[in-house]
C-alpha cells in the first residue's frame, strides 16, 4: 500500500496517519484543537490525528445518508416560503445511498440539517446537526463518497462546495 496513489490522497486530505496516535491525542487533549479547527475539520476531535479525521469525517456522512433515507421515507419536503427560489428548497428524491455525486447529497442535506435545527429550536432543544460543513470538510465528505462508490478517494474541488450554516 505504501507509494500508492490512495494513500497519497489519503495523507492530502486527512494527514498523516503514521504520526504518534497516543502522542496526538496527549497534544490534543493537553492543548486543545488548533483555534482554526472548524475551517479543516468536522469536529474539533477530528483535528487530533489522521485517523480521527477520517473516522469523524466517516461518521458525519453515514449521519447525513442516514437521515436523507429517512426524510425520504416520510416523504420530506422542504420549500419555506421566504426562502429564495431553491436556496432552502430540498426534497429527497433520490436513494441517499446511491447519490449522483456529493454535491447532491449537501445540496440536500443543507436545507434538510436548517429544518431540523429550527424544528428542534421551536421545541427548547439543542441543533440536531450543530455542524458548518465549510469547503475543506465538504472535499473530504467527497472524498469518503468516492471511496464508498468505488472510485478511489478522488473528491470534488471544495471551491464548488457550498458551506452549511446553522439556521439563525
Amino acid at each position: 500500500m505504501a507509494g500508492t496513489p490512495a494513500l497519497d490522497e489519503f495523507r492530502q486530505l486527512f494527514g498523516d496517519e503514521r504520526e504518534d496516535y497516543q502522542e496526538a491525542l496527549q497534544c490534543y487533549y493537553q492543548s486543545g484543537p488548533a483555534p482554526d479547527w472548524s475551517d479543516h475539520f468536522v469536529t474539533a476531535y477530528a483535528s487530533a490525528h489522521a485517523w480521527e479525521d477520517f473516522a469523524e469525517t466517516w461518521a458525519h456522512y453515514l449521519h447525513i445518508v442516514d437521515t436523507l433515507e429517512m426524510a425520504g421515507a416520510f416523504g420530506l419536503y422542504i420549500n419555506p416560503p421566504l426562502a429564495k427560489a431553491g436556496e432552502l428548497e430540498a426534497e429527497v428524491d433520490f436513494h441517499p445511498y446511491r447519490p449522483p455525486d456529493v454535491e447532491t447529497l449537501v445540496g440536500t442535506w443543507i436545507p434538510l440539517s436548517n429544518a431540523l435545527n429550527s424544528l428542534n429550536r421551536t421545541m427548547g432543544q439543542p441543533d440536531v446537526y450543530p455542524f458548518v460543513l465549510l469547503p475543506a470538510v465538504i472535499k473530504k465528505l467527497g472524498a469518503i463518497h468516492d471511496l464508498i462508490h468505488g472510485d478511489g478517494l478522488a473528491a470534488a474541488p471544495a471551491e464548488s462546495q457550498e458551506t452549511l450554516q446553522p439556521a439563525p
